[in-house]
C-alpha cells in the first residue's frame, strides 16, 4: 500500500520486446504495475512482447491521481496498444478492475489491432449506492479511505493508494457509462476471470459485460480462493497458464485460416 510520503521508486512500467504477439496489460485503478508485474514477466518469459505502463497520476501519490481523469488513462494504455501494434502482429489486450474496463474501450475503439481480450475482476458498474452521493461529494472532499489491498494471500502489497480521490473516481464512473454502451461492439474472443470473494468489484459487472458484448467466443472462469487483486493471489498461476493458453489459441496463424 501506498501511503504519503512513501517512496515509490520501486513502481514503474515493464516493456519486453519479445516476438510477433504483443500483450497489453492494463492496472486498476488507485493500483500500479505492481499488481500485474509478476503475470508481465511471465509473458515475457513465454516469449511474447510485453507493455506494462502505469496510468497517469498512479504510483506517485492519491493527489496527482485527482488531478487525472479518464481520458488520461485511457491515452497511456492506447499509446501503449499503437506501439506494440507497431512492433506485433497480433496484440491481446489484457486488464485487472479499472484495467479491464480501459481494455475493453480499447476494443472498441481499435478494434482491428485487437486479437482478445482477457479480463480480471473488470468493472463497468457498481451497486453501491453511495456512488449516488458522488456528483456533489467529490465537491466537498477530496478523498475517502481506500479498498487497496483485497488479496487473500498474506504478504502481498499492490502497492497501491490507501485513499480513493473522488475526482478521480467520478471520471471513472464516466468511463464506465461509455464502455456499457458500446458493449455490442466487442467482437473478440473474451477470457474473464471473476473472483467470488471481491471485496472490492461487486458481482454486477461481469453478467453486464458478458450479456452485452457480440463475441462468440466467450468465457468465465470463477476464481475460487483469490479476493479482488487476484493477480497476486492463491490463484494468480491459474490465470497466468489460462491466459497464456488463450493468448496462443487466438493468435494462431492455423485459427485465423493463414498458412503456418
Amino acid at each position: 500500500m501506498l501511503s504519503e510520503g512513501e517512496a515509490v521508486d520501486s513502481i514503474e512500467p515493464y516493456r519486453h520486446d519479445g516476438g510477433p504477439v504483443g500483450v497489453l496489460l492494463c492496472h486498476g485503478f488507485t493500483g500500479s504495475p505492481a499488481s500485474l508485474r509478476p503475470w508481465a514477466e511471465q509473458l515475457a518469459g513465454l516469449g511474447y512482447s510485453v507493455e506494462l505502463p502505469r496510468l497517469p497520476g498512479h504510483g506517485t501519490t492519491w493527489q496527482d491521481l485527482n488531478v487525472t481523469g479518464w481520458p488520461d488513462w485511457y491515452r497511456r494504455v492506447e499509446r501503449s496498444l499503437l506501439d506494440l501494434a507497431e512492433r506485433c502482429e497480433q496484440v491481446v489486450v489484457a486488464g485487472l478492475s479499472m484495467g479491464g474496463c480501459l481494455a475493453l474501450r480499447l476494443a472498441q475503439e481499435h478494434g482491428p489491432l485487437v486479437q482478445g481480450l482477457v479480463l480480471v475482476n473488470p468493472v463497468v458498474t457498481s451497486a453501491d449506492k453511495r456512488l449516488l452521493a458522488l456528483p456533489l461529494l467529490r465537491l466537498m472532499r477530496p478523498s475517502v479511505a481506500g479498498l487497496s489491498g483485497d488479496i487473500a494471500m498474506p504478504g502481498q502489497d499492490e502497492r497501491a493508494y490507501d485513499r480513493t480521490p473522488l475526482q478521480a473516481l467520478w471520471s471513472q464512473t464516466k468511463l464506465w457509462q461509455l464502455v456499457r454502451r458500446d458493449l455490442a461492439m466487442i467482437t473478440q474472443p473474451l477470457l474473464l476471470y471473476r473472483s467470488a470473494d471481491d471485496h472490492v468489484v461487486d458481482a454486477t459487472s461481469a453478467p453486464v459485460i458478458l450479456s452485452g458484448v457480440s463475441s462468440t467466443d466467450v468465457a468465465e472462469v470463477v476464481l475460487r480462493r483469490s479476493y479482488h487483486v487476484a493477480t497476486l493471489d492463491y490463484d494468480a498461476p491459474e490465470i497466468f497458464s489460462g491466459a497464456a493458453a488463450f493468448v496462443e489459441r487466438v493468435t494462431s496463424k492455423r485459427n485465423r485460416g493463414l498458412p503456418r
